[in-house]
């Protein structure tokens, strides 16, 4: 039997009126990465607050490391690090400041756990004195997980740890938590970035507060059950209203400068798609079939 770093069973969570979480079922196996992907508002924070013990279930099960996350709330803050959505660290102290603080609360020091986050606390260093309002998005992005990693976490909660920095930061980040993973940490990160999820050994995908799939990137795509084309003209909004309605098109949507249009099996093939874009007055259109990505899937799920 796997060994699991994360476990949840039937986990439901309401605000007042609002459903935030329904049913949550999700089983997360020691050293891997798995995302959990979906939209703002999906129940993606609510689902965190719960698991790292910084709020309760009004009903379900959940643990982590073993331990209940309700009746072993110290022994399971002790095992794990938090990086929560927003930057959450003393902007008026500095970085030096701010990573000997979380050392002392979890009873450790910089200098015993070092190895742990030289490779990354390397990038930051030489702006140890600098106070942590000041620092960079990408920058602070390294200093909270420097923070969340100084106590040799035996699992890492990333809540959206890439919302609102740059293409080379996000990708810097991930780089590092492939090799934070190898050094035996379990990673569970929130994104709402969907081409973030093929960075994950697994994923679930969530929308209002429920789990809608979960599995590899690759058995999600596998399950896509439409055929699927790409077209590209110099009139995107005009190929929308043209193709959406039309019989056997079940979905047409703009990704960037191009639609990608899911059609039924005995749908219209490319000739056909053509034909009609021409017929509409949308000459030198381009239609190519294509494979499907996460994006599709969950939009196709949803």
């Amino acid at each position: 039997m796997e060994e699991l770093a994360i476990e949840a069973r039937g986990i439901n969570k309401s605000y007042r009126k609002v459903k935030a979480l329904t049913d949550i079922d999700l089983s997360i196996r020691k050293g891997e990465i798995f995302g959990l992907i979906g939209p703002d508002g999906a129940g993606k924070t609510s689902l965190f607050r719960i698991l790292t013990t910084l709020s309760l279930p009004d009903s379900g099960t959940a643990s982590v490391c073993g331990f209940d996350v309700i009746k072993d709330l110290p022994q399971i803050r002790r095992r794990i690090g938090y990086m929560p959505g927003h930057f959450a660290l003393y902007q008026d102290l500095s970085v030096e400041e701010n990573l000997k603080f979380y050392a002392t609360v979890f009873g450790t020091t910089v200098e015993e756990n070092y190895d742990n986050i030289k490779e990354i606390y390397s990038q930051i260093e030489m702006f140890k004195d600098r106070k942590a309002g000041a620092l960079s998005g990408g920058m602070k992005q390294k200093l909270a997980l420097c923070c969340a990693l100084v106590h040799k976490p035996e699992v890492l909660f990333l809540d959206e740890p890439t919302t609102g920095v740059d293409a080379v930061s996000r990708k810097e980040f991930w780089t590092m938590l492939q090799r934070i993973r190898k050094g035996g940490v379990s990673i569970f990160v929130s994104t709402p970035y969907m081409d973030e999820a093929s960075l994950c050994d697994r994923i679930a995908l969530i929308m209002n507060g429920s789990i809608i799939d979960t599995g590899t990137p690759a058995e999600i795509i596998s399950h896509y059950p439409h055929r699927l084309f790409s077209v590209s003209n110099s009139d995107l909004f005009g190929t929308l209203k043209l193709l959406r309605g039309e019989e056997g098109i079940i979905r047409c949507a703009s990704f960037g400068a191009v639609c990608h249009v899911a059609v039924a099996q005995d749908g219209p093939d490319e000739k056909r798609i053509l034909e009609i874009l021409e017929k509409g007055g949308l000459e030198g259109s381009t239609v190519e079939p294509m494979k499907p990505g996460i994006e599709d899937c969950f939009m196709n799920l949803s």
